[in-house]
């Protein structure tokens, strides 16, 4: 929002005071009507402290990093935890949406049959399979 000024007159001995007001600290300071009275700025700590962009700049950082980067490798750790308990006859979806049974896994490459009456096979990929059928029953 930036800063906002805050301008009032006293009545008695003419002095004018102004106010700075920003999200940190606010700045008050008092001119008399005697130009030779000089008056130093007192300055008041906002609600944090001294350290409250710091800390607000530190929050925002713990976020951005729960959302960005936490989320996605705990589904990746969940996906290979799936792909490594897969087994012979589990009925598998792949990412394309291709469904089959799981014939052999070797290592990164599992083997699917997708039709019954031909005895078609394919091979795939292990990144290739987006769920396992037989775990939501």
């Amino acid at each position: 929002m930036g800063n906002m000024w805050i301008l009032a007159q006293a009545g008695e001995a003419g002095e004018i005071v102004s106010e700075q007001v920003s999200a940190e600290t606010e700045v008050v300071t008092t001119v008399a009507s005697d130009p030779n009275a000089g008056a130093a700025p007192v300055v008041r700590k906002g609600p944090f402290g001294e350290y409250g962009t710091l800390i607000f700049l530190v929050f925002i950082f713990v976020i951005f990093y729960f959302m960005m980067f936490r989320g996605p490798k705990k589904q990746k750790q969940k996906h290979q935890k799936m792909v490594q308990s897969l087994k012979k006859n589990d009925r598998v979806r792949t990412i394309g949406g291709i469904i089959g049974t799981v014939v052999d896994v070797k290592g990164d490459e599992i083997t699917l049959k997708i039709d019954e009456s031909n005895n078609t096979k394919m091979k795939v990929a292990s990144s290739a399979i987006g769920k396992n059928l037989m775990s939501e029953n």
